[in-house]
């Protein structure tokens, strides 16, 4: 069973810097590509940032281009989230999930960490 657990989230005030991790885990660990997602209070969860794990393909949603980027170490089953330049609109639950294969969509997730940015 594949687990997947995040850490780095907390509290920062607005322009500031976070780095989210993402440790995946399990003997049966099977990875296309892995995400990060969030989800605010009242909204729907939404796809901030996603990385294959071969090439390293990437894509951002347009409200985090240029601040985000998304990074992964293959020698230890990690992706990470770095958050520069953070808005209050950044403040969300945020959760990495993984993609088994191209035809599959996301279908493992973590517990997600917290994010606040105070204005």
């Amino acid at each position: 069973q594949v687990q997947l657990v995040e850490s780095g989230g907390g509290l920062v005030q607005a322009g500031g810097s976070l780095r989210l991790s993402c440790a995946a885990s399990g003997r049966t660990f099977s990875s296309y590509a892995m995400g990060w997602f969030r989800q605010a209070p009242g909204k729907e969860r939404e796809l901030v940032a996603q990385i294959t794990w071969g090439r390293g393909f990437t894509t951002y949603a347009d409200s985090v281009k240029g601040r985000f980027t998304i990074s992964r170490d293959n020698a230890k089953n990690t992706v990470y989230l770095q958050m520069n330049s953070l808005k209050p609109e950044d403040t969300a639950v945020y959760f990495c999930a993984n993609k088994p294969n191209i035809q599959r969509t996301y279908d493992t997730w973590g517990q997600g960490t917290q994010v606040t940015v105070s204005s």
